[in-house]
């Protein structure tokens, strides 16, 4: 079947005997502000829908060196955190009229790098991107070539590119600071990628946690080497391989604490009861495990809406040909929620 024709902005304008900026001012939902009559818009979006109307975004986004898309590039959308991060972010877009080009960078730098050199070349407005790794070479290229950027969740402090994270260290300690306060004084820490920063900031905090309620930190009970599953079952393993086993858990992402808990279902061991667990990030369904899971909760919503606000900020500073200044830097606070897979160790004396 042939497909219905669709005028362009110019033949509807003449099909409806009104000017084309009429027509543009209705169709881009600006009747109320140039006081077009509730008549006339009425009488433009039904003859535009009956008449099969599709603006073309790309062919004035070119004309106008502007597409109103953003690029957002993440590590890895299975992953539930940057799932929830994405659907945040491109919530948020819409409501500001922006669409989302959603690219997945599976956790390798290399496809990242392609996965920007192809958003640029679509001409997006803006990318938002959560980094893989450490190497941030490539971003501040485009940053400095004068393509808005923000980035989410993993950052570097070494280097001015907008960011917008949590408050990984705070939330660190809070965990293990409860930790202590129940009792517990010997608390494995399952990390991830080791010189993230993130990873870097929430090990800091578990450290100085310790350090400033007394106790000496372990080089042992600090293991790790990825955010995965597979990183927080083996590392469990090896925990309860060894003779003085902790008493508790802290698992620095939600995907290693899927893995400890599979790990302490095959030995056999329940939670609290034998080991106690803390999970930095909350998910739906960290209340509904047969434990229900004590997290350090990130505001994984408004660090999605602040992402795309701080986004179009940079890219109104490019329009107005301001010059950069220092680049926006958010940090969100984390919450604690206090479930039952933490055992009061205070009630009981370890046989």
């Amino acid at each position: 079947m042939a497909q219905k024709y669709s005028p362009n902005i110019r033949e509807l304008a003449a099909l409806l005997d009104l000017s084309v900026t009429t027509v543009s001012r209705v169709l881009n939902g600006k009747a109320e502000k140039y006081r077009i009559s509730k008549k006339t818009e009425k009488r433009v979006m039904q003859f535009a829908k009956e008449h099969n109307y599709i603006p073309n975004r790309i062919a004035r986004g070119l004309k106008m060196s502007k597409t109103d898309t953003l690029g957002l590039v993440i590590p890895d959308i299975a992953n539930p955190f940057f799932a929830e991060l994405a659907r945040s972010i491109e919530l948020e877009a819409r409501v500001k009229g922006l669409s989302i080009i959603l690219c997945d960078s599976g956790e390798n730098i290399s496809v990242e790098k392609e996965l920007i050199n192809l958003l640029m070349g679509h001409k997006v407005d803006g990318i938002i991107i959560a980094p893989v790794g450490t190497d941030f070479d490539h971003l501040v290229q485009i940053h400095e070539f004068g393509m808005p950027l923000v980035i989410v969740d993993r950052y570097s402090t070494e280097l001015d590119l907008p960011f917008v994270t949590s408050d990984n260290y705070q939330g660190a300690y809070d965990a293990v600071n409860y930790f202590i306060s129940l009792g517990h004084r010997k608390i494995a820490c399952i990390q991830g990628i080791q010189n993230s920063q993130p990873n870097k900031e929430r090990v800091s905090g578990y450290l100085d946690a310790l350090k400033n309620n007394g106790l000496e930190p372990e080089e042992s009970m600090i293991i790790g080497e990825d955010f995965s599953i597979e990183n927080g079952y083996k590392q469990t393993r090896i925990l309860f391989s060894k003779d003085d086993p902790p008493t508790a858990i802290f698992a620095l992402s939600n995907l290693i604490s899927l893995g400890i808990l599979k790990a302490i279902n095959e030995i056999d061991l329940k939670i609290p009861e034998d080991v106690s667990l803390i999970c930095f990030d909350e998910q739906p369904y960290s209340a509904f495990l047969e434990t229900p899971l004590t997290t350090i909760e990130q505001k994984k919503n408004e660090m999605g809406q602040i992402a795309v606000n701080v986004i179009i900020n940079e890219m109104e500073k490019k329009k107005d040909g301001e010059n950069k200044g220092k680049s926006v830097k958010i940090k969100i606070k984390t919450t604690i929620i206090k479930r039952e897979s933490v055992k009061n160790m205070n009630e009981f004396v370890r046989k």
